[in-house]
């Protein structure tokens, strides 16, 4: 398809988005998406929602029935932008019906469901679960249709949310990247040095934001400068960190001034961890699927770390250099309010001293 400029718009064309919907904008990562979009002052932010929820100031309201669709068509007509995240674990029936209004809508771009591992890593998208082939699904959903396009926003797993773990009965904390803070205990998979990319939400949402600031098409043949057409069916690639285990249990042990004496240092094969992963899943343990995919992601083929084979957007799009101990500090902050008051608090804790509300 050749390429197109502003110059050669009809009149009135406008090279630059500014009505954006976004579904969770009080979740994990929607509500520091909102908070960058508005901070900018480029953006009027719509929420769509299907009851009440804590919106932040200066976010539209739209309500909506996911069983009628007009009203998910109404809530969306004028937007420019459908931003949707999910829990990971959520129904496919909500996103297909938002995507099939959107189109009902005529929203030129939707951000589907489709954050974390790069999913173009085919052995990666095939084993880590049922997500490869159910995003697949999702962006061919929005391509058959013929109005929006979509990107997809790879940014590898959450740091904070994943360091932290996720504690079972039965896996102590030691799920995710395999750190258990209350029992000072880690398992490393193998040998706990192979590198993948992971990314803070203050990242993401800064690299949403400034995605979405870009113009939209160049201005002509002469302007090399980045666009978001760029990025046209096709992804994003966000990181914060190119890092192992290894690195991680060093940020820990400055940060909290242990010795590594002071932890007990475990280590399982990758390919075990994920056959025990699969097995849980077979008997009906959700916890299986947490297990294997984050497993995946550290088997020595470079799958969790797109940097090395595809590069990131983060020049691109302007992101800054992060500073690892302050992000494993939050992630141990995170820790310590979760056993207060649950992950809701946990979030809005994080949110209010970073400045996002």
């Amino acid at each position: 398809m050749a390429t197109q400029y502003a110059s050669q718009q009809p009149s009135g064309f406008k090279n630059h988005v500014e009505k954006i919907a976004i579904v969770g904008a009080t979740g994990s990562v929607g509500s520091y998406f909102t908070h960058e979009l508005l901070k900018t002052g480029k953006h009027q932010v719509t929420a769509i929602t299907r009851g009440a929820a804590d919106i932040p100031e200066g976010v539209t309201v739209k309500k909506v029935d996911y069983n009628d669709q007009s009203s998910l068509v109404a809530a969306l007509e004028g937007q420019e932008v459908l931003i949707i995240t999910m829990g990971v674990m959520a129904q496919d029936d909500p996103q297909a019906k938002l995507i099939d209004a959107a189109a009902k809508a005529k929203v030129p771009w939707v951000f589907p469901n489709d954050y974390g591992f790069d999913k173009t890593c085919m052995p990666m998208a095939q084993e880590a679960g049922f997500l490869g082939e159910k995003d697949k699904v999702v962006r061919k959903q929005i391509e058959d249709l013929g109005v929006s396009s979509w990107i997809g926003f790879t940014c590898g797993f959450w740091y904070e949310f994943s360091l932290m773990g996720l504690k079972t009965p039965s896996q102590g904390d030691l799920l995710r990247y395999g750190f258990d803070f209350p029992n000072k205990t880690v398992t490393f998979f193998d040998e706990g040095k192979v590198n993948i990319n992971t990314s803070t939400w203050l990242q993401c949402g800064r690299a949403m934001a400034s995605l979405l600031s870009l113009r939209v098409l160049p201005e002509d043949a002469n302007d090399k400068s980045a666009t978001l057409s760029q990025f046209k069916n096709n992804f994003v690639l966000v990181s914060s960190f190119n890092i192992n285990q290894r690195q991680m249990f060093e940020s820990i042990l400055r940060v909290t001034g242990d010795k590594e004496s002071d932890w007990t240092v475990k280590s399982e094969n990758t390919k075990e961890r994920y056959a025990d992963g699969m097995a849980m899943m077979k008997s009906g343990n959700p916890m299986g699927f947490v297990k294997l995919m984050y497993t995946r992601i550290f088997y020595p083929n470079d799958g969790g770390d797109f940097e090395k084979t595809k590069g990131t957007s983060n020049a691109v799009l302007g992101l800054p250099k992060e500073d690892l101990d302050e992000a494993t500090k939050r992630a141990l902050d995170m820790k310590a309010a979760e056993a207060k008051g649950g992950l809701g608090s946990v979030y809005h804790d994080q949110m209010k001293a970073q400045g996002v509300s």
